[in-house]
């Protein structure tokens, strides 16, 4: 918690501001993106160093923006948490064959989430 950038991707607004504010309560700096396109200009521009995101997403999924971020050297270390309510059987391992480093179901356990942050931010 010493001011660390997490992107919140998710296209769904309140799910956003539940995140948001989460984590920015808890002293994290939090920027968010709506799709695929707008995290790319975000992770470019702010280098976040997790980024918690949901799998269904419009356009390019968070499956496959996943395996484009984990492929480019410059962001390749980025630890990515998928978030997701749509949980369908086989889509942890998916979102895990993607190269996501975690996986949570919503609806998020508020009293764990933190540690959850802290561990991927640590590199557990």
């Amino acid at each position: 918690m010493n001011g660390e950038t997490i992107l919140v991707v998710d296209d769904h607004p309140a799910n956003v501001a539940l995140l948001e504010h989460l984590l920015s309560e808890t002293g994290y700096r939090v920027t968010t993106a709506i799709d695929a396109q707008t995290a790319l200009a975000s992770v470019a521009a702010d280098r976040p160093q997790l980024i918690l995101m949901d799998l269904q997403l419009p356009g390019v999924d968070g499956f496959e923006l996943t395996r484009r971020l984990k492929a480019q050297p410059e962001t390749a270390a980025i630890k990515i948490v998928a978030v997701t309510s749509y949980a369908m059987s086989g889509d942890e391992e998916r979102a895990l064959a993607a190269g996501c480093d975690g996986y949570v179901s919503k609806p998020i356990d508020i009293s764990t989430f933190g540690a959850v942050v802290a561990r991927h931010l640590a590199g557990a």
